[in-house]
């Protein structure tokens, strides 16, 4: 079979789909749970009829808190219920990440949520990249950032008690987060991906910094 070069063409796209109206399958649980059926065209001409369950996540911001003068990045333990399902290792490392509210940006969900979950406004926000998690389950769309902050000022316990949380806070060195990425003991999928793009960019951390602190707003990393 001939290869298809299709390097012009690698990258998402839109696509002519019939989408039913939603049927609600759980009214009362922490985001809606909605069932649809769709009719998608295949390139033969001939129509597939798909029914998908999915959960509405909605908007994310995720921040991972670098200290340039300190060479420490802040890192969070947090119990989930799905790690403690999958393989018993509930209690895991996040880097921090909540919902973006209405009418609100991403960069000032990435600002909030690090008050509330690390005690610590970034100084300056980075860019990163979004990325849809679990495409195959939720919608839910990440909008990652680097902020740069203090870790000197870092609560020891953060989150907010309306929401039922409980989050540890942990200041510990790059290369001792790097190492845990690269030995496999972390597996939360935003974590693991900003502290990979931290791996791949960390000479450009002082660069990025400064051009955000120039710019008085977010840069693009």
């Amino acid at each position: 079979m001939a290869e298809r070069d299709e390097r012009d063409g690698i990258a998402d796209r839109p696509l002519a789909v019939d989408v039913s109206a939603p049927h609600s399958l759980c009214d009362d649980g922490f985001r809606p749970y909605e069932r649809y059926t769709l009719q998608l065209p295949l390139p033969d001409g001939e129509t597939l009829t798909q029914r998908r369950d999915i959960l509405r996540g909605g908007r994310v911001a995720g921040v991972l808190p670098i200290d340039l003068v300190r060479d420490r990045v802040v890192l969070l333990r947090q119990f989930r219920l799905t790690a403690h399902l999958a393989n018993g290792n509930g209690d895991m490392i996040e880097m921090v990440a909540g919902r973006v509210d209405a009418g609100e940006s991403e960069a000032d969900a990435a600002r909030r949520e690090c008050v509330e979950e690390i005690g610590v406004a970034p100084d300056a926000l980075v860019r990163l990249y979004s990325v849809l998690p679990t495409p195959g389950l939720t919608d839910e769309l990440v909008t990652s950032f680097v902020g740069f902050v203090d870790s000197s000022r870092v609560v020891t316990h953060g989150g907010l008690a309306s929401e039922t949380e409980h989050i540890e806070t942990l200041v510990v060195s790059i290369d001792a987060a790097l190492a845990a990425l690269r030995n496999g003991r972390i597996l939360n999928a935003l974590t693991v991906s900003s502290l990979q793009w931290l791996a791949l960019n960390r000479v450009r951390l002082r660069e990025l910094h400064d051009a955000a602190i120039k710019a008085g707003d977010v840069v693009q990393g």
